[in-house]
């Protein structure tokens, strides 16, 4: 069996009832992120997520939903927990809550909430692909790389200019410092996110 061959397994398909009304989803969400972001809104990790969900849900290769899962389970979760305490234990989701924001565009970012347990009904259908570490490593410094360079700071994508928004950014360090340093620790803070999808899911 080819290399290709054990990463999609034709048998392990996701039925259209999963997968059209997800695809639908991501069609309307798409245009409107993008009159009302730009195309840069799109870099952020979650919103790739939701492009490689898609890829996998039609394709069944394994690897697209395995390296976002190592990328963003963790922050998925937080953001779900968050948004139960209505954005004030960490402030995640706190723009779900604010009224100044059209309510359409909140209802569309719904879509953190039922991501990350679609991810985990996928490694339990179809299992956990080990490349995903490397492979995630690698899109994360593209995409971490790509925020800096061709985004406005101002939007601080994936917190590339520091962490958090606006004025609350930390300013301790220049941004190309904090982008090196953020560079260097992803793939430490990615391990154990691996080590434990790799205990729990089947190769």
């Amino acid at each position: 069996m080819t290399a290709k061959q054990r990463n999609k397994d034709p048998i392990l398909a996701y039925p259209l009832w999963i997968t059209v009304p997800y695809t639908l989803f991501v069609a309307v969400l798409t245009p409107f992120y993008w009159l009302r972001y730009g195309p840069g809104n799109f870099l952020w990790f979650s919103d790739l997520a939701l492009f490689a969900v898609l890829i996998s849900l039609w394709t069944g290769i394994r690897l697209f939903y395995s390296t976002m899962a190592v990328g963003v389970l963790p922050l998925q979760f937080a953001w779900c927990v968050d948004f139960g305490t209505g954005g004030r234990l960490i402030g995640l989701a706190a723009y779900m809550f604010d009224p100044k924001k059209p309510s359409h565009m909140r209802l569309l970012s719904g879509f953190h909430l039922f991501l990350p347990a679609l991810i985990v009904f996928m490694l339990m259908r179809q299992g956990y692909d080990r490349r995903a570490l490397k492979t995630q490593t690698v899109v994360a410094w593209g995409v971490l790389l790509a925020s800096y360079w061709l985004t406005p700071p101002e939007k601080n994508i994936n917190w590339v200019h520091g962490l958090g928004q606006g004025p609350e950014a930390q300013k301790l360090l220049s941004p190309r410092t904090h982008l090196g340093l953020y560079m260097v620790l992803l793939p430490v803070a990615y391990l154990p996110v691996h080590l434990v999808l790799k205990r729990l899911f089947r190769p």
